[in-house]
């Protein structure tokens, strides 16, 4: 079957006269008959063989023809290949609990970076050199991304030869609320370790760090960790990055020995036994003799890898049909060709906390995942843009960026951090050198900035540097900026493309504990900054101060940090829930605004309608402004006033006082007067115009609905899902396994306030549960007259 697969998959897709009906039908016409075996194998091979040979120089011919196309105009240099090859950019993600900061600390300490291991949890008191904050070392979790280099040794699998990398490591927080630290990190970064449990495999978080992966085209390799762990079952997780992350895999290792035996691994692509032994694991030992008692499984998982990368790569594809047994170079190219390509994931096993396994997946990181070279980056041209109308920030990056340090300098800021001296604003460059006071300019504001410091860090520890080159990540001191700007010497007016930020789904009320002091509005004014999803605003009627963001984890962390940072304690409200409006209809309106006063008086007529919008998946916009007005009714020097009114009116719902999305205005029609219209008046136009088509409109009310992952054992089963019910939840999958279940449910996020006091005393604390926005939903009719007649209660009894 998977001869077939393969070969019907190169013929259709590699030669271009197989894709004409003709050709198709007579082809598939051999593997599909049951009289097939009147052909013989060898005929069909050799055919298959030239075929595909004819296919493989067509596509150098059309890929030489592309590489004219587009030039760089500054070529990477022997140097610079030099110093790309051997360097990596890494981040290391996974889902809570599944030990990305313990790997990190294991990777430090084989490096050499660090002298000594600290757990992140540890009673040292000291906790893991990258959570160097003491809210992260006292919860035991990551809140910020930390960034760090390395050096590490590869050794050569073939001549035992050892060749020095450089590796740039950004450790990312588990926690959903922290989603955003991820965002940034995998945008900038070009390969990552998904990091697994090798007992829960696959959680929410897991999905959710996949799906930032395959937006930033980060290749990965994963590693299944906690091996040591009872009910370790590595060859599940395979199956599950296989079936709920959708991408092809498989092992590259086989463990020796399980859960409390378990002491090193098998290579399966360079045949060979993997020891730690010594201090901390520190010591590999490589035998060439497999143990006997899984000989025969690890030729079955090495066979099963070699079909795995039969699917996906061209060249282990051909000798698997000519039954033709690739050797180990072979298989490791092809296991770097389809990692860098993303179509596949080489799994690696291991424990760090039990300091096994952590030296071999480095050399896989080494061996299969691209240098800064490797990765195609593309830029806006601003200036280019400017000549064809098209903003900026709907234009598709067509520049190719070259890693040559003589080419023209181009940087990403991607995270802001306030240090001890100033802004410190992280920058990966991705074309050019940057040096120490060297004068750069912000693509966004136009503004030209000298760089006063330049460091590389090393958790919250820097190292001063002269002078950074392209494909690498560093830190700049006093210069001000937003995260995602872009940073150029001048030169070029290239832009790199935004970040992906979600929408704040929480809010709750804040104020200071006694009288405001200017601490309060400065600690709000730089977390605002620092972090794109926590956003402040002032609520008009109720005069509060309304924070939102991804979680009650947090906010409540940031409501912390003002209280020992800034010294600032304060009083929180009670959570809000992130409701929407939206319409349900098409509704026409024809809206005269006039108002007299003595002199030149208001007047603005439109008409037109609005209407239901789905989500456009190409901008991710729900909300649009479309002028077909004709004949001059309304003068071109209008209509940028009527957009203004129908965004403005989207920012406060008359159901419930929350942002409108999910409508298009269409504006077909108007009128005005030679003396007395305004763009005043006609702003004022389309906020009146909304707001009667908006009643005629069928108005409803969305709430953010959660994907709940629930972990708890197995004989409380009955009592979660009891619990997710009587919740409104709805069960999507569930999953027993020994000893302990996992249940996902889809729950509104209004019916989760105190779920976490419910599981501990439903499972005698040792249920633990995880949450992650999905959607906005209708609210049931009861719940959205409640809603309406709150809000009512609360407007002025004028308005009313």
């Amino acid at each position: 079957m998977l001869l077939r697969r393969a070969l019907a998959r190169t013929c259709r897709t590699q030669v271009p006269w197989l894709s004409t009906p003709v050709a198709s039908a007579s082809w598939h016409v051999i593997p599909h008959t049951r009289n097939a075996n009147k052909v013989s194998r060898q005929q069909w091979q050799r055919q298959t063989v030239r075929m595909s040979s004819t296919a493989a120089v067509a596509k150098e011919d059309v890929a030489e023809e592309a590489v004219e196309d587009v030039k760089p105009t500054h070529p990477l240099t022997d140097a610079d290949r030099q110093r790309l090859t051997f360097q990596r950019n890494i981040g290391v993600s996974a889902h809570i609990d599944s030990g990305k900061t313990t790997l990190t600390e294991r990777i430090l300490f084989y490096t050499g970076k660090i002298r000594e291991i600290h757990e992140v949890r540890g009673r040292d008191s000291v906790g893991a050199k990258m959570d160097s904050m003491d809210l992260e070392r006292e919860k035991g979790i990551t809140i910020q991304s930390a960034a760090t280099f390395c050096d590490w040794e590869a050794t050569s699998a073939e001549d035992g030869s050892k060749q020095r990398y450089a590796i740039n490591i950004i450790d990312t927080p588990g926690h959903v609320d922290f989603t955003i630290e991820v965002e940034r990190a995998l945008r900038v970064l070009d390969g990552a370790i998904l990091v697994l449990c090798a007992v829960a495999g696959v959680q929410s978080q897991t999905t959710t760090v996949d799906r930032q992966m395959r937006r930033y085209g980060v290749p990965r390799v994963s590693f299944v960790n906690k091996m040591d762990r009872p009910g370790a079952n590595p060859w599940r997780i395979v199956q599950q990055i296989r079936s709920k992350l959708r991408i092809p895999a498989a092992a590259v290792q086989v463990p020796i020995g399980v859960e409390d035996q378990f002491r090193g691994v098998v290579d399966l692509v360079h045949w060979r036994a993997i020891y730690n032994e010594g201090h901390k694991g520190s010591d590999i030992v490589v035998s060439e003799e497999i143990p006997t008692d899984i000989l025969e499984f690890a030729k079955e998982k090495r066979q099963e890898l070699i079909e795995q990368l039969a699917e996906v790569d061209e060249e282990i594809g051909e000798l698997f049909l000519l039954d033709e047994v690739p050797t180990n170079r072979q298989i490791a190219d092809a296991i770097r060709r389809s990692t860098i390509g993303l179509k596949f994931s080489p799994v690696f096993m291991g424990s760090a906390i039990k300091n096994t396994g952590v030296q071999p997946m480095l050399d896989g990181v080494c061996e299969y995942l691209p240098n800064p070279s490797e990765k195609d980056v593309f830029a806006i041209d601003t200036k280019a843009q400017e000549s064809t109308g098209v903003p900026a920030q709907n234009a598709t990056p067509d520049v190719p960026l070259v890693p040559a340090a003589a080419a023209p300098l181009v940087g990403l800021a991607f995270k802001l951090e306030e240090g001890r001296f100033g802004q410190l604003t992280y920058m990966r460059v991705y074309q050019g050198t940057l040096k120490k006071a060297m004068q750069i300019w912000n693509v966004r504001t136009g503004k030209k900035v000298k760089v006063p410091r330049l460091v590389r860090m090393h958790s919250n520890e820097m190292e001063e540097v002269d002078s950074i080159g392209p494909g690498e990540i560093c830190a700049m001191f006093g210069v001000e900026c937003s995260s995602g700007d872009t940073f150029t010497d001048g030169t070029t007016q290239y832009s790199m493309t935004n970040m992906f930020v979600p929408d704040p789904v929480i809010s709750l009320s804040i104020k200071p504990k006694g009288q405001e002091t200017p601490n309060f509005s400065r600690a709000l004014n730089r977390f605002q900054k620092e972090d794109p999803t926590f956003k402040v605003h002032i609520d008009h009627e109720s005069k509060e101060t309304i924070i939102s963001g991804m979680g009650e984890l947090h906010l409540e962390i940031y409501v912390e940090r003002m209280r020992r940072e800034y010294n600032t304690d304060c009083i929180t409200g009670k959570p809000r829930v992130a409701f929407r409006e939206t319409i349900t209809r098409r509704a026409e309106f024809n809206f005269t605004h006039k108002k007299q006063t003595g002199g030149a008086g208001q007047y603005a007529k439109v008409s037109g309608f609005i209407e239901p919008m789905e989500v456009d998946p190409e901008t991710g916009k729900d909300v649009a402004f479309e002028n077909v007005v004709m004949g001059g009714n309304i003068p071109t020097n209008f209509i940028p006033a009527v957009e203004r009114g129908f965004y403005e009116a989207l920012e406060k719902g008359t159901l419930t006082g929350n942002p409108i999305s999910g409508v298009r205005f269409v504006l077909k029609d108007g009128a005005f007067h030679a003396v007395d219209s305004s763009e005043l008046a006609f702003r004022l136009a389309a906020i009146g115009a909304f707001r009667e088509a908006f009643k005629q409109a069928a108005g409803i009310i969305l709430e953010p609905v959660m994907t709940v992952e629930v972990v708890a054992p197995s004989e409380l089963q009955s009592q979660v899902i009891g619990g997710l019910n009587t919740r409104r939840g709805t069960i999507v999958d569930s999953e027993v396994r020994d000893d302990e279940f996992t249940a996902v449910a889809e729950v509104a996020l209004n019916d989760m306030f105190g779920y976490s006091n419910q599981l501990r005393g439903s499972t005698q604390g040792k249920g633990e549960f995880s949450m992650e926005y999905k959607h906005h939903m209708p609210v049931l009719p009861p719940v959205q007259k409640e809603l309406e007649e709150a809000y009512k209660k609360t407007i002025p009894q004028a308005k009313k």
